[in-house]
């Protein structure tokens, strides 16, 4: 019969599945396999994409010049999409869907050891940052509503407690889904917060340059009453210091001390790669092609809104545009009530990212210290439980370890992204297929030594800047 026959077909596919994975290695999440829409696996990765970093786009863009920022953004959209094209393809080769577990195809036990750190430390660093975020920007954000002009000490106003209250109230429910699938309506609602973020565009025809910044001294109630009146300065203040109007000129190419530093910052804002398998394992009807789509898609629009902020931001204050883009416009009006939900929305979008990135390394330790353990609810639960109070610790009682964080992201983020899919996909792929000499492979060696450098140059800068005792390099994911 029919029916007899799908089951024979699928006891067919599960046979294949459990002979692809070698000892060691666990086959738990193919149990989940098949369950996530086409759109809602766009939603989980684009949001996984997604990340702080964009708040430092328009800087970046203002020490490259218009052209060069978009010459380098469209290079690491497209290095990015290879990237996941070598790991669909290996993945494809093998039937495996788990990053760890490709490594472990590769070079045994090292190599699963290799990616489940890498893995563990990039999104544990990348979880951090959001949560940071959370405790330096939400106190902030409150008080402002509250016009509060000082902080007096009260709780909802220490960034400690609202640390852990996000993590409890919001980040642990959403972390203790059993699968990555369940998030795709958060992440649709988190892309929305940044898409939402995009309305600061309004604002490059509200605020003129030179600006003037706003004081809490100032006779002048309502900020927006006196923007007309800063086309008449002829200077603007930055730091208490005298701003040229030269300053305001958009400039289309430029290079200077910290042009550099925009090739890791834009590298890293495309990690999404520990979580592009566990998409693919849950995604309905899931063919390489098909996953290939999703994550053209989701970096398309991730490409669209990082070029549009940069942008716009960098248009608004040109050269005065400063790491963080929000607290430039808080210079000029910091009670301004669409600034306000901005940064609001970016604290929602970055507080529901940290489920999507937390199970990747959930699984990653589950693979690394359980291998050969079935899907628990009481291992699922205490996991990500631990790991959530491990990063408020570090948020918490850590006030500056953005240094030990580059250290990581420098090494961590381009073996994920660059030499790990290259070298995976060079060992995996049968040489009767594509011999060591072919064009594919050459090309994935070379995308390997790319890696490489751009490993070298992140930690070169890192080390220039602890030497001259600054923190120029803005990072984050």
């Amino acid at each position: 019969t029919k029916t007899s026959a799908r089951k024979q077909k699928g006891a067919e596919k599960w046979s294949v599945r459990n002979s692809s994975c070698s000892h060691n290695v666990s086959c738990f999440f193919h149990q989940f396999e098949g369950k996530t829409s086409f759109g809602m696996s766009i939603f989980n990765l684009g949001n996984a994409i997604m990340g702080s970093g964009i708040l430092g786009l328009a800087y970046a863009m203002s020490n490259t010049g218009i052209l060069l920022f978009l010459f380098l953004l469209t290079a690491v959209a497209a290095l990015s999409a290879y990237s996941i094209h070598l790991l669909l393809k290996a993945s494809g080769v093998v039937g495996i869907r788990a990053y760890e577990q490709l490594g472990y195809r590769a070079f045994g036990t090292p190599g699963k050891m290799a990616a489940g750190i890498a893995i563990t430390l990039q999104n544990i660093g990348a979880m951090s940052s959001y949560l940071f975020i959370v405790k330096s920007e939400f106190p902030l954000v409150i008080q402002a509503f509250l016009r509060a002009d000082n902080n007096h000490g009260e709780w909802y106003l220490n960034g400690n407690y609202l640390v852990v209250l996000v993590t409890v109230s919001v980040i642990l429910p959403l972390a203790l889904m059993k699968q990555l699938g369940y998030l795709g309506y958060t992440s649709g609602f988190s892309l929305s917060c940044m898409v939402f973020f995009l309305s600061v565009i309004y604002k490059k025809f509200q605020i003129s340059c030179p600006f003037e910044e706003f004081s809490h001294n100032s006779t002048a109630i309502n900020l927006h009453s006196n923007v007309s009146a800063f086309t008449d300065h002829a200077h603007s203040y930055d730091n208490g210091h005298v701003v040229d109007e030269d300053h305001c000129s958009p400039r289309m190419f430029t290079i200077n001390s910290q042009t550099a530093y925009t090739i890791p910052i834009l590298a890293f804002a495309f990690v999404c790669h520990p979580e592009v398998l566990p998409i693919y394992t849950e995604l309905r009807n899931p063919s390489q092609k098909k996953m290939q789509q999703v994550s053209n898609i989701s970096i398309l629009i991730m490409y669209t809104m990082y070029f549009l902020a940069a942008l716009f931001g960098y248009l608004t204050f040109k050269e005065n545009v400063e790491a963080e883009l929000l607290h430039t416009y808080s210079r000029i009006d910091p009670y301004d009530t669409l600034i306000l939900c901005v940064r609001l929305a970016v604290l929602t979008a970055v507080t529901l990212t940290v489920p999507i990135v937390l199970f990747p390394v959930r699984r990653a330790i589950q693979q690394m210290i359980f291998p050969n353990k079935t899907f628990h609810w009481l291992r699922h639960i205490a996991i990500a439980v631990v790991l959530l109070i491990f990063i408020n610790m570090l948020v918490i009682f850590a006030p500056n370890i953005l240094g030990i964080f580059g250290i990581i992201g420098a090494t961590s983020a381009p073996c994920l992204i660059f030499i790990f899919p290259a070298v995976f996909y060079i060992r995996i792929v049968p040489k009767d297929e594509e011999p060591m000499r072919s064009t594919p492979k050459l090309v994935a060696a070379c995308f390997a030594g790319l890696g490489v450098l751009f490993m070298i140059m992140s930690l070169s800068f890192i080390i220039i800047d602890w030497t001259m005792g600054s923190s120029n390099a803005a990072g984050g994911h």
